[in-house]
């Protein structure tokens, strides 16, 4: 299972509705399985992002599939980073020149 980080922030519609953040975090967490995404942890950050996810998903397809249908509830806009444990950055290295 490859590793995601995503940060993100409130929209507007997301920001009238802040009350349910944790609602919707549970609602995330469900709807990821329907993609074979696992949200492993749900932060709430203070700085240049409101909040963190990490998650693991098989392939980035899956991870895609699954980002564009939480993007359609207009909540959150955000960006997702591909991230690698040390095994998975050795063998990447592995592979250098």
């Amino acid at each position: 299972m490859a590793t995601y980080i995503w940060v993100g922030n409130f929209t507007e519609q997301g920001m009238r509705t802040i009350k349910d953040t944790t609602k919707r975090a549970d609602a995330i967490k469900g709807a990821a399985q329907k993609f074979g995404v696992t949200l492993k942890d749900m932060y709430w950050t203070m700085g240049q992002y409101d909040l963190v996810g990490i998650f693991e998903a098989k392939d980035a397809e899956s991870m895609s599939a699954f980002e564009l249908t939480v993007g359609l509830a207009g909540n959150l806009s955000g960006q997702t980073l591909r991230a690698f444990n040390k095994d998975e950055m050795n063998a990447v290295l592995g592979k250098v020149g």
